[in-house]
């Protein structure tokens, strides 16, 4: 089984693919903004499970997404890419560079995106306020569920105009495919990737929005590389797609080598 996907730029030879994932309630059409600035890179547009144009398909956790990327890839005939991750894909990229079958991935790198969670009791936490989330999508009238979404204090930096234009794109999701995807894929059953992540040969960044302190902080003290993007909140590439593509096509085209950490224990 394969997930849904758009291939753009795909006569352009040499290069590594560029493979995108969305965040939840998204697809891949999100990062349609930033299309001008990567004709130069064969790119994979990936529909996650529960979305878009895989909206059919489910999931059972990380390690079901992360297998369906495999099998996505291998289906597409692509050897050698770049993951490049927004929230829950962001999670999924780490996720997949770390226990998944990570053959010719070349390097990562995120968007406002949570390396996992470190004790039991934020894991707790996180499972209700997920568990609310996924109630809310089925039961409530689905644009009051999106309102209520976009008004967490993670998207404090949007205009009233840009809710209501996220709200509008949103509508078409099915409540029930997300909520399902939202409990599959909750930050309370991820692992804490840390630890792994900095024991990865492959280049890795995050790359954040400048108003977007919640993701900036956790990065920097994770102690992974930071870049942000001038001008924009948690949905960057949204905000300001040029600079946002530019930041990654200069953390692409020179990455830093990381000097990695072995467990020793």
């Amino acid at each position: 089984m394969t997930l849904a996907c758009t291939r753009l730029n795909a006569d352009v030879k040499g290069r590594p693919w560029l493979v995108f994932l969305h965040g939840l309630l998204g697809s891949a059409d999100d990062w349609q903004p930033l299309f001008a600035e990567l004709s130069g890179w064969p790119c994979l547009l990936v529909d996650l499970p529960g979305h878009g144009r895989s909206a059919s398909l489910t999931a059972a956790g990380f390690a079901d997404v992360s297998q369906l990327l495999t099998d996505t890839l291998h289906g597409q005939g692509i050897t050698r890419y770049w993951l490049i991750g927004y929230s829950l894909g962001g999670r999924i990229s780490l996720y997949h560079a770390c226990q998944g079958d990570a053959r010719g991935l070349q390097g990562v790198l995120v968007e406002g995106a949570h390396p996992g969670l470190t004790c039991q009791t934020a894991r707790a936490q996180r499972r209700h306020h997920d568990q609310q989330w996924a109630t809310r999508f089925v039961q409530l009238p689905w644009k009051q569920a999106l309102t209520g979404w976009y008004r967490q204090p993670v998207f404090d930096s949007l205009t009233d105009a840009q809710r209501q234009k996220l709200i509008l794109l949103r509508d078409a999701n099915s409540p029930h495919a997300v909520a399902a995807m939202l409990a599959a894929t909750s930050l309370a059953v991820q692992p804490d990737l840390r630890l792994k992540l900095h024991q990865l040969s492959l280049p890795l960044a995050w790359l954040c929005g400048s108003a977007d302190t919640k993701f900036i902080t956790l990065a920097q003290q994770s102690g992974f590389e930071l870049r942000t993007v001038a001008n924009a909140g948690h949905n960057a590439h949204r905000d300001n797609p040029a600079e946002f593509a530019r930041q990654a096509l200069a953390f692409i085209t020179s990455p830093v080598l990381k000097d990695v950490e072995h467990d020793l224990s």
